[in-house]
């Protein structure tokens, strides 16, 4: 397992060391667990600016009935 060092303010520590603690958490915990939901965020920004680009060229929509029926499903 891979660690890093962080550079904080006494500020900084004190504010994540509480929320960790608030949240029973490890501060390792709630630093990974930001890191990792800040990428995922990025990531699902990048793939809805790429979507709306599509969108954009060629604004096709689709109801509910229609992609039912396309895939053949119920309800």
């Amino acid at each position: 397992m891979a660690s890093a060092t962080i550079r904080l303010s006494d500020e900084e520590s004190r504010l994540i060391k509480s929320y960790a603690a608030q949240e029973r958490r490890s501060v390792s915990d709630v630093i990974r667990l930001a890191i990792l939901d800040r990428i995922e965020d990025e990531y699902d920004l990048a793939l809805f600016e790429q979507a709306e680009a599509r969108f954009n060229v060629n604004p096709v929509t689709h109801s509910l009935d229609e992609i039912k029926e396309k895939y053949g499903l119920d309800g």
